[in-house]
């Protein structure tokens, strides 16, 4: 019998723990970029960020048949990896001397594309390139200090695309909660951008 030829998430990690490795490879293909991007914008280091994304898969590996398909197999996973990320952001508390200020873009520029990329690359003027390239550097900031709970929300409903309801399944909150937060989020921010208010309505 021949395998689908795009198979779900769930069928390949079921063909996964039947022993076929390739599976696997394919899962890892399909969610190694945007999972990396979601932590490397939690830890803010791509060193951290490529050994964190290796914890992750690691523990996907470990805790495959742990998965009973009562969520989506991308929810487990980004569960998995805030997780991950959470416990190192607490380890880090003892170690560093600044947590939110350390540079992301100019020193190094190692970082991929911003969020704000997406609105400033189809624009049709010098000026709006300059505006972007000013404001990238701002949100950025004021993404930094918005409150913990309120900053992974964000990042996963702009910068990984995700579904207010798979949103609140990863953090454990009512789907309300998730909306409040994004919410508060989008104030904040607006309040932190006010001369960019435009650039920021567009993310609603």
């Amino acid at each position: 019998m021949s395998h689908d030829p795009d198979p779900s998430d769930e069928e390949l990690l079921r063909r996964f723990n039947q022993g076929d490795a390739d599976a696997f490879a394919t899962l890892v293909g399909r969610y190694q970029r945007p999972l990396y991007n979601f932590i490397l914008r939690s830890v803010r280091r791509t060193d951290r960020a490529d050994e964190l994304l290796q914890d992750v898969f690691m523990k996907v590996v470990q805790r495959s048949q742990d998965f009973k398909g009562n969520s989506k197999f991308s929810t487990w996973l980004y569960t998995i990896a805030r997780n991950l990320c959470i416990d190192h952001s607490r380890k880090m508390v003892f170690r560093r001397h600044k947590s939110l200020d350390a540079p992301t873009r100019s020193d190094g520029g190692d970082e991929g594309p911003t969020l704000l990329d997406r609105q400033a690359s189809d624009g049709p003027a010098t000026d709006r390139a300059v505006i972007a390239e000013s404001l990238r550097g701002r949100i950025a900031d004021a993404v930094e200090e918005l409150p913990e709970e309120q900053k992974e929300v964000f990042l996963m409903r702009h910068v990984q695309g995700m579904a207010f309801k798979e949103i609140a399944a990863v953090v454990g909150v009512p789907e309300n909660t998730v909306k409040s937060r994004m919410r508060y989020a989008l104030e904040r921010l607006q309040r932190a951008l006010e001369d960019y208010r435009g650039y920021v309505e567009e993310l609603k």
